[in-house]
């Protein structure tokens, strides 16, 4: 390694790294982005753990009080707001969304937001709703638990990889 040159490591701010870059243009800094969009901050628990989940917003899970069988969805606002259009359409007999065709068609029973939603995972950023989505979406086929009315169809084979415990390794 020549010992002339200098790194320098930033964590990846999308609206700033152009001034940065610009900064160390004529110079001899090497610049190295670090990003912070690993496994491990996925998956760790959120910090806004004194918040209602009925006030959050991010990946929820219905449970039809019948049949046991779960719808999940998304939201960018309260769950409180989202359990509200549901309990509108089905109650208007509007199959709007999947959850309440479910009910509908097969004059099943809905219950209250606090028996039948779960916050499955809080987020604060809404780029990253829908692949979470897609995740859980994915996972609820192979336990039996997901409503037809949602089934995803053919399995995604990155989430299945994820999913599936892998066997370990002779080394």
């Amino acid at each position: 390694m020549n010992k002339n040159k200098k790194f320098v490591t930033f964590t990846f701010i999308s609206p700033h790294i152009c001034k940065i870059t610009n900064l160390f243009r004529n110079t001899n800094v090497k610049i190295a982005f670090r990003c912070r969009n690993t496994i491990g901050n996925l998956i760790k628990p959120p910090k806004d753990h004194d918040i209602p989940p009925h006030n959050q917003w991010g990946i929820y899970q219905l449970t039809c009080n019948t049949c046991n069988l779960s719808y999940v969805g998304q939201k960018s606002c309260h769950l409180k707001i989202r359990f509200q259009e549901y309990v509108r359409y089905i109650r208007s007999n509007n199959s709007q969304s999947a959850f309440a065709q479910h009910i509908l068609q097969n004059q099943h029973e809905y219950g209250q937001m606090s028996s039948i939603m779960t916050l499955l995972k809080s987020l604060n950023n809404p780029s990253m709703l829908i692949p979470y989505k897609q995740y859980y979406i994915q996972t609820l086929p192979q336990e039996g638990k997901l409503i037809p009315e949602q089934y995803p169809g053919e399995l995604n084979p990155l989430f299945q990889t994820a999913i599936t415990p892998q066997p370990p390794r002779n080394t």
